[in-house]
């Protein structure tokens, strides 16, 4: 039986690309589902599908740059299951452009879906993971998180600062005994619709062209299933997952 069989799983950002695709791998390996979201239509199809495979699935319509909608997240999946064993923050955006461009509204966007979401869902859910003393949370940063390129400088930013939230959490945990354990992923080039957030048509040509490489969500869902199936005293802290043929 899979250590996954059974756990309570709640994914953010679940409608499109690797939250989709985690959704189903986890499903398969018989995990018990929290989807979220903003786009409703996306999620009730992604629950029927899942439960027409045999899969069991809730979802709830989320905005994770709200506090008090992820609060309720974590209340919902509670009161439906009783306990909260993984939370995969997957939920995120990435507009590129140059600084001079001055996209401010999209760096504001960027840290609140990208960071702030981050931490309001550690903040609604790890808090019943501590008084169980058993919980994982695996954060999606990118590679764009280990390194700076032009026109990134933002979204970099953001994920850095995801890597950095994933491992003061990961030795905070440690210090305190929690048994809580912390994975940071960060994917290079996957298909998904995260390039549709660049508005700037000149660097979304670029990415468009970058992109043709990319390998499909199914390759994170996989390794994320690889990082809850281990034992509860095995954590893996950090995976780095690129096409072979990824330079960057």
């Amino acid at each position: 039986m899979s250590n996954i069989q059974d756990k309570v799983v709640i994914i953010t950002g679940a409608s499109s690309g690797i939250g989709e695709a985690t959704a189903k791998e986890l499903a398969f390996k018989g995990a018990k589902l929290v989807l979220a979201a903003r786009r409703e239509d996306r999620l009730k199809k992604l629950q029927e599908e899942i439960r027409t495979n045999g899969g069991e699935a809730i979802y709830k319509v989320t905005d994770v740059t709200s506090r008090q909608q992820m609060e309720e997240l974590a209340a919902y999946a509670l009161k439906e299951f009783g306990k909260i064993d993984v939370l995969v923050n997957n939920a995120g955006i990435m507009p590129q452009a140059f600084l001079a461009e001055n996209k401010v509204d999209e760096w504001d966007k960027m840290i609140d879906v990208n960071i702030k979401g981050v931490l309001y869902a550690i903040a609604g859910i790890v808090p019943s993971m501590r008084e169980r003393k058993s919980g994982h949370v695996i954060n999606l940063s990118s590679v764009a998180g280990h390194n700076i390129y032009p026109g990134g400088t933002v979204y970099c930013g953001t994920k850095f600062a995801v890597r950095a939230i994933s491992e003061g959490l990961r030795q905070e945990e440690a210090m305190n005994g929690t048994n809580i354990r912390v994975t940071n992923i960060s994917p290079g080039a996957v298909s998904s619709e995260l390039l549709e957030t660049t508005t700037d048509p000149a660097m979304k040509a670029g990415l468009d062209e970058f992109y043709k490489v990319a390998i499909d969500g199914d390759s994170i869902a996989r390794a994320i299933a690889f990082a809850i199936e281990q034992p509860s005293d095995v954590g893996i802290n950090e995976l780095i997952i690129r096409p072979t043929v990824q330079v960057g």
